[in-house]
């Protein structure tokens, strides 16, 4: 995966990939290529959600902490 792909890019991508899936007009040859990519591209948003949750909870519990 890109080193700068942002997750709104890689949605994007995704969203892209779906509609071209859902209208039927990838060509067979491309459908696999088409389908790793979109594998991949879920792999990232959810990773990226995970590491982002996992930040934003560790950021809450550190203003939760008395001081």
């Amino acid at each position: 995966m890109e080193q700068n792909l942002t997750y709104e890019q890689a949605y994007a991508e995704l969203e892209s990939i779906a509609r071209e899936i859902e209208n039927e007009t990838i060509s067979v040859d491309l459908l696999a290529d088409k389908v790793k990519r979109a594998s991949e591209l879920i792999t990232f948003c959810q990773e990226k959600l995970k590491n982002t949750e996992t930040e934003v909870n560790k950021i809450i519990g550190q203003m939760e902490t008395p001081k």
